[in-house]
C-alpha cells in the first residue's frame, strides 16, 4: 500500500470512528435513559465495523446471541 492512498483513508476511518463512537454512546446511555438503545447500538458496531475488526467480532456475536434467544422463545416448552 502506497502512503498517498493510505492517507486518504485517514478522513473516512476518523469520520465513522466519531459517527459509530456516537452512535455506540448514544446506545449505551439509552440504556438507562429512555430511547431506543436497541436501534442505536446496532448502528454504532454496524459502522464500527467497517474499520475495526472489534466491533465486527461483537457484532456477530450479538447477532448470535440474538438469534439463539429467538430460537429459544418460538420452541414450545
Amino acid at each position: 500500500m502506497s502512503t498517498e492512498s493510505s492517507q486518504v483513508n485517514w478522513p473516512k476511518r476518523i469520520i465513522i470512528s466519531v459517527l459509530g463512537g456516537t452512535f455506540l454512546l448514544l446506545g449505551v446511555v439509552m440504556i438507562v435513559l429512555p430511547g431506543p438503545a436497541i436501534v442505536f447500538i446496532p448502528a454504532g458496531l454496524a459502522l464500527l465495523a467497517v474499520e475495526y475488526d472489534f466491533a465486527r467480532n461483537w457484532l456477530l456475536r450479538m447477532r448470535r446471541w440474538l438469534s439463539s434467544r429467538a430460537r429459544r422463545r418460538r420452541m414450545p416448552e
